[in-house]
């Protein structure tokens, strides 16, 4: 498995900018159709190594400032840093990596199951949404280690429900998500935010808020228009 050199490596390719945001480019589609053919190659775990339940990818993408992304450009700007299937695989991308503190701009982290894109179009995620937690700037790199240890390790007892995780740097907050299958299912998404609570050691008053990613594709919006919870 190959390592980043530098932790800055894996976010190289994120300072392109002026993309072609009206449509896809035919190198675009080839890139595409390697990264399909790279998700169905299974990754080997050797025996020595302690395999995690699921496969997982790691995504990173970054929007220019002041830029209004196109409803097309997200997956244009996004980027797989590279996939792991044991606790050992990830640990060697993850001690190689920016911390979310440490990054500018309108810059996301990703970490979802093999052969899901964080984006709402994907059909693991067309019929669900996601908790969303709102954090003063200082607190994103501490609640995503905590956040991804705990959906690596199975914390959230719901099976297969957890699509993936996101970590949010924007120039006022950060925020924390996690993405699950059914967003109609009350009862697995009700314990999903009190897990949620849990790992990241949330105060009782803490305001949680969910957003189906059905309505997020109508007011192509992640975060505005949510419903809040507080308990």
């Amino acid at each position: 498995m190959a390592l980043n050199n530098n932790k800055f490596d894996a976010l190289n390719n994120s300072e392109d900018s002026d993309d072609d945001e009206t449509s896809f480019s035919e190198e675009r589609k080839k890139k595409d159709l390697i990264l399909v053919n790279f998700f169905q190659q299974p990754i080997q775990v050797p025996r020595e190594e302690h395999p995690l339940q699921y496969t997982y990818c790691l995504w990173f993408s970054r929007r220019a400032p002041g830029k209004h992304a196109a409803p097309q450009s997200f997956d244009q700007n996004l980027r797989m840093v590279g996939r792991f299937a044991s606790v050992e695989q990830f640990w060697s991308y993850y001690c190689h990596l920016v911390r979310p503190c440490e990054l500018s701009g309108h810059s996301d982290f990703h970490l979802f199951k093999d052969g899901i894109k964080p984006m709402w179009e994907d059909d693991a995620n067309r019929c669900g949404g996601k908790w969303i937690v709102r954090l003063r700037k200082g607190l994103a790199s501490r609640c995503w280690e905590n956040l991804i240890l705990a959906m690596l390790g199975e914390q959230f007892m719901v099976g297969d429900e957890i699509c993936g995780a996101v970590v949010s740097i924007r120039f006022a907050e950060d925020i924390i998500s996690v993405w699950n299958r059914i967003a109609s299912d009350q009862a697995t998404t009700n314990r999903i935010r009190d897990t949620l609570r849990r790992v990241l050691n949330l105060p009782p008053n803490t305001i949680l808020e969910y957003k189906n990613h059905t309505d997020s594709l109508k007011d192509n919006s992640s975060f505005r228009n949510t419903d809040v919870f507080v308990r």
